[in-house]
């Protein structure tokens, strides 16, 4: 096509770093057949047809610097890469901090935690003329989980400057009917909530509940552990933030069960933050069932992974289908990129069934 996809981020973290450097990775290597992505064309829009073109962050040592130079400042922790991000001539501007900031990350060192910057805070009517005068298509949400005012205020934004929300994060936006009927109202498509990696914890917890219901395994009891070193999972060592990430991890594992197992027997939840494992996230998945006669039955699984690269392979994808929505003028929530890369989507589907929805949408055989 040619056309480039204008986005603009807010948090200029982990999760942008990976997402950023995958453009210019693929980009650079394209027609090498290099591995990693789920779709590769999405209607004809290729992960190097995303362009940033804004950016929001709070941390003193992002704020002003080139996007190109911010995604690798501290704490910025993830894998490098693609080192070879050129000047995007983009700076990254002081966003409304809110409850986006958590008191307890002021007592770590600098290198691990954000540090705030002592500048003007862009209010919303900024904002929305940032977005009108970059020519923003789509806002990447990537504010830390628990940010729930701050999420809403850059969701209001879109709305005035006529721009796609995609929610990265659990706070819950497009899932909700309020939120979506107002997006739905403008004709503006959006894609949310909580992004769901590639080969996450949620997608493989996910695939081994829908193996035993496939195979007749009654689940009587199962439990996720996560932990990393990232700030993400400092940010949550703070339990008040976490109440929408639990409910959103839970959801989607509870939604394939076809009977309730009962509160106490499902447990899903960030756990833990070990500073040394940087971006690396470890998950432990356990089920317990019965088979054949009632006989016990259990599974466990430790899943190692690079968290945020690992997310961008979702996001990739709900980018570049969020604008085949605009190219098509189609508004509101898109229900099956929302089911394919979010944990928390408006309408839930066995991962088999959301990515064949997703085929379908690319192809213009649905409507979103």
């Amino acid at each position: 096509m040619g056309k480039k996809i204008k986005v603009a981020i807010v948090g200029v973290g982990n999760c942008a770093s990976a997402l950023i450097q995958g453009i210019y990775y693929y980009q650079r290597n394209q027609g090498q057949g290099v591995s990693g992505l789920m779709f590769e064309d999405v209607g004809g829009y290729k992960p190097w047809d995303i362009e940033v073109v804004a950016a929001w962050d709070i941390d003193a040592r992002k704020v002003g610097k080139d996007v190109s130079e911010a995604i690798f400042s501290p704490p910025n922790c993830t894998t490098i890469f693609e080192p070879n991000v050129p000047k995007t001539g983009v700076k990254v501007r002081m966003g409304k901090v809110l409850d986006g900031f958590a008191e307890h990350m002021k007592n770590y060192p600098p290198d691990r935690t954000f540090v705030l910057a002592d500048e003007k805070e862009d209010e919303l009517e900024d904002v929305v003329k940032v977005l009108k005068d970059t020519g923003a298509e789509i806002l990447i949400n990537y504010l830390p989980v628990g940010s729930e005012e701050a999420a809403r205020f850059y969701a209001t934004a879109c709305l005035k400057a006529g721009v796609s929300f995609i929610n990265g994060m659990p706070t819950f936006i497009v899932s909700d009917p309020e939120w979506a009927k107002k997006f739905e109202s403008e004709g503006i498509p959006v894609v949310g909530d909580d992004i769901k990696s590639q080969v996450g914890a949620t997608i493989v917890h996910r695939t081994l509940v829908q193996l035993f219901l496939d195979r007749g395994v009654k689940i009587d009891r199962t439990y996720q552990l996560n932990f990393g070193g990232n700030t993400d999972f400092l940010n949550m060592l703070e339990r008040s933030r976490l109440k929408t990430k639990k409910v959103s991890k839970t959801q989607a594992v509870e939604s394939l069960l076809p009977y309730d197992i009962g509160d106490q027997n499902i447990h899903i939840g960030p756990s833990d933050w070990v500073p040394w494992l940087k971006d690396r996230k470890i998950a432990y998945i356990r089920l317990e069932g019965r088979i054949f006669g009632d006989v016990p039955i259990s599974l466990e699984l430790k899943l190692d992974v690079e968290d945020s690269p690992n997310s961008a392979g979702s996001m990739i994808d709900a980018i570049r289908c969020c604008k085949l929505a605009r190219d098509r003028g189609i508004g509101g929530p898109l229900y099956s990129i929302s089911a394919y890369t979010m944990k928390h989507p408006p309408i839930q589907y066995p991962d088999w069934q959301a990515k064949r929805m997703v085929e379908e949408f690319i192809r213009g055989e649905r409507e979103r």
